[in-house]
């Protein structure tokens, strides 16, 4: 309860602390309005910023009964193709088996039963865990592995292991993956262009893709997530931020967003390199849009959200996701329901 009072403080700060949000009654007004329109509390018109001055199609936001329409529709979604995306091991294994560029896969571990070049190793102690993983870095040439829960959602399980400073990254995230399920895979190495803009997190694009009534395969938008401080993880949920994506040129555009409950900031530049996001042009963003259609096709979902990494070679697939929130890219497409397919969309969910 306290958690959940202190979050709430945290919200009404950032909106009575918004230097571009709309006068009050103006906000009061839409608020309703977006309620009633909407039939439910107006939690999104605040949470998604629609009080600041630059929104004035506010009704063409989703509402959260609109996005569990489409996440939970069982015409739009199906079970085999959602068990293939949820669980981080069956989606690895499947896009190697399909030759779909994504991270190798080292191994894997339920718990404390290791699957390893295969073998199978029964870890229980973390210094049994230190020499496992030094032999993985030995026997794989690398110097880097990324862990990763198969099931967690939202950056949260994730843990980055290095050569140099594994026993103090093990004493931090050990005892997690011992408890738990997890992948081991290769760090991507980052285009330079995308490490000059934050070279700590492998920064993602996410695109959404929709398959119409026709078995047409569209990309719907995309938005770029990016870490800051130090932080190895670019999701938002773990406190980055994300910029939206022009999808015929390729480039970011405008600022960034960052949800409310992180400050909610918009910044024209990245704060650690100050880097101006707005027509940064984005490396292998054709073959990354061809990527995601052939992934796709590989797995017809007909709603998928996509994290896709920007290799020195070429796009990487990091991960699919069928129940995305959509909060994160109907912000930045800047509502969804004006988008041109939405009116189809939410008539098939």
């Amino acid at each position: 309860m306290k958690q959940k009072i202190h979050l709430l403080k945290k919200r009404l700060s950032v909106i009575i602390n918004d230097s571009n949000r709309k006068g009050v009654w103006q906000i009061i007004k839409e608020a309703i309005i977006f309620g009633i329109k909407k039939k439910e509390y107006p939690y999104f018109y605040f949470g998604k910023f629609l009080y600041r001055k630059s929104k004035h199609n506010y009704l063409d936001y989703l509402s959260s009964s609109e996005v569990d329409k489409i996440t939970l529709s069982k015409k739009l979604h199906h079970f085999q193709y959602a068990s293939l995306l949820r669980n981080k091991l069956a989606f690895s294994l499947f896009m190697e088996k399909n030759s779909l560029s994504t991270p190798s896969l080292f191994g894997y571990n339920f718990k404390s039963s290791f699957f390893y070049n295969s073998t199978i190793l029964n870890i229980n102690s973390l210094e049994q865990l230190k020499f496992f993983f030094e032999r993985v870095f030995k026997e794989s040439n690398t110097n880097k592995i990324f862990v990763k829960s198969i099931t967690e959602m939202g950056g949260n399980g994730c843990f980055l292991l290095t050569y140099e400073n594994l026993i103090n990254e093990l004493a931090i995230c050990g005892s997690y993956i011992l408890e738990n399920d997890c992948v081991h895979q290769e760090v991507i190495d980052q285009h330079e262009k995308i490490n000059e803009i934050y070279k700590y997190s492998v920064n993602t694009i996410r695109f959404d893709t929709y398959i119409d009534k026709h078995d047409q395969i569209h990309i719907l938008s995309a938005f770029m997530r990016f870490g800051r401080g130090g932080n190895v993880v670019d999701n938002g949920s773990s406190g980055g931020f994300y910029v939206s994506v022009d999808l015929k040129e390729g480039k970011l555009k405008g600022k960034s967003h960052q949800l409310m409950k992180y400050g909610g900031e918009q910044l024209i530049s990245h704060p650690d390199t100050n880097v101006v996001f707005d027509g940064f042009e984005i490396p292998f963003f054709k073959e990354a849009s061809d990527l995601i259609k052939k992934a796709v096709l590989h797995i017809p979902d007909r709603i998928i959200g996509w994290d896709i990494a920007i290799s020195p070679n070429g796009p990487v697939i990091i991960e699919g996701n069928d129940n995305n929130s959509f909060i994160t890219p109907d912000i930045a497409y800047g509502g969804y329901l004006r988008h041109p397919l939405f009116k189809e969309i939410m008539s098939e969910a």
